[in-house]
């Protein structure tokens, strides 16, 4: 699924600012612990100092065997048991408060008492607020990284949005470049550089594509109307020789399919013309087209050609198909849809043209074997030994079908029929 760059961005920044947030905690607890066991601690060894002179002073306190009131506790040890150190550890207690174990932070010592004996000094004190220190500090993150990641979102919301809106501007400017269309584009001063540059270089580029397009224009209108001149030229001047009653057959015969021949080149100039002409969109405005009528038009128009291949076209209309097109590009779709059901049938064959609110359905009999859908709409492409085609029929309808987002052609072999299917959407 594809994000915009702004949500790309905070996605990223979501994930990584809590695994950076996770380690924090995890640092800043173990720090926060570290510095309460030294404050408890520190504590711990100064009870230390206080209850052993309390024990010199008061002998009593020397029969204290288990943990009360004071949360100490001293026991006899023997001389190899004694150890000259303090030793500080975590240990579990039943709190009756509760009715369950909880952490205590313990301090054990030795000691020598006023009668000269080793004595081991216990002594405990409750540290259950560490259980709620992580509570606490764990409820604080979390709240914390709502806090940030709400924050985020609404500030690097705001803060692309302004910063990308020269961006958007300059996108929409793109998505309505259309090479060979004028369009208005005013001077625009961005404050940020790289927009800037950008804008700079996109608008050079617009500059030298254009440049090239009304070359390439030129060029092929050029060479396609020096081209047609002579080749017109010559198949009059072969009429004329055609005409001579002197040629025998065999020169007659050469001579007619030399005509052929520079008919097939002349047709195949305009081909190329119409097809270099369609991809440089030079066919850009658009109508409302009614398919239903023009298909009617096409084929009264083609009625001599029908008959002479004597074949029965058959229009069907079981719905209305209507579209905003350019109407010459229609009219060159349907033509060449219409001729190449026609010039590719049997004699007496069937044309069935099935008009429906989506699609145009054109079927015709002809060869047996299906075509080859992989390589038909290719450019020069013929499937058999017609020598008068120029191979660029389909070709040049599959072009006019990429001009309009939505509508495809294709190829289907159903019933013994070919059958080609223009489609479109209906939004």
């Amino acid at each position: 699924m594809k994000v915009s760059l702004k949500y790309y961005t905070i996605k990223y920044m979501i994930v990584i600012l809590l695994l950076i947030i996770a380690v924090w905690a995890a640092l800043f607890y173990a720090y926060i612990l570290d510095e309460v066991y030294d404050n408890v601690d520190d504590g711990l060894k100064d009870r230390k100092i206080q209850i052993i002179k309390a024990v010199y002073h008061d002998p009593k306190l020397l029969d204290s065997k288990d943990f009360g009131f004071n949360e100490f506790k001293i026991k006899p040890v023997s001389e190899s048991e004694y150890k000259d150190k303090n030793r500080l550890y975590n240990k579990m207690f039943y709190m009756e408060y509760d009715d369950k174990d909880q952490p205590y932070r313990v301090l054990e010592t030795d000691f020598i008492d006023q009668f000269g004996k080793r004595r081991r000094l216990e002594i405990r004190t409750s540290t259950v607020e560490q259980d709620e220190l992580v509570y606490d500090l764990t409820t604080a993150l979390i709240v914390l990284y709502i806090l940030l990641v709400i924050s985020i979102l609404a500030v690097n919301g705001y803060m692309l949005n302004k910063a990308m809106r020269p961006f958007y501007t300059i996108l929409d400017q793109l998505k309505k470049y259309q090479f060979g269309a004028s369009l208005s584009r005013e001077p625009q001063n961005y404050s940020i550089k790289e927009f800037e540059e950008l804008n700079v270089e996109i608008e050079e580029m617009i500059e030298r594509n254009e440049l090239v397009f009304r070359q390439q224009k030129q060029f092929i209108e050029n060479a396609s109307h020096e081209l047609q001149t002579p080749l017109a030229i010559m198949i009059n001047k072969i009429d004329l020789v055609i005409q001579n009653e002197g040629l025998d057959k065999k020169n007659l015969n050469f001579v007619s399919e030399l005509k052929s021949d520079l008919r097939r080149m002349a047709g195949l100039n305009k081909s190329l013309l119409m097809l270099s002409k369609i991809e440089n969109s030079q066919y850009n405005k658009t109508t409302k087209v009614d398919f239903n009528e023009m298909i009617s038009e096409l084929v009264k128009s083609y009625e001599d050609f029908i008959e002479f291949k004597k074949v029965r076209v058959s229009v069907i209309e079981k719905e209305f198909f209507g579209a905003d097109f350019n109407p010459d590009l229609a009219d060159i779709l349907l033509s060449n849809l219409l001729k190449n059901a026609v010039k590719y049938n049997n004699q007496e064959g069937i044309v069935n043209i099935i008009i429906e609110d989506n699609r145009l359905i054109f079927q015709n009999s002809g060869n047996s074997i299906p075509l080859d859908k992989t390589q038909i709409f290719n450019r020069f492409y013929k499937q058999g030994s017609d020598h008068s085609s120029t191979g660029l029929g389909l070709s040049i309808i599959r072009t006019i079908t990429k001009q309009y987002p939505g509508w495809n052609i294709v190829y289907e072999f159903q019933n013994g029929l070919h059958c080609f299917i223009l489609s479109k959407n209906n939004l």
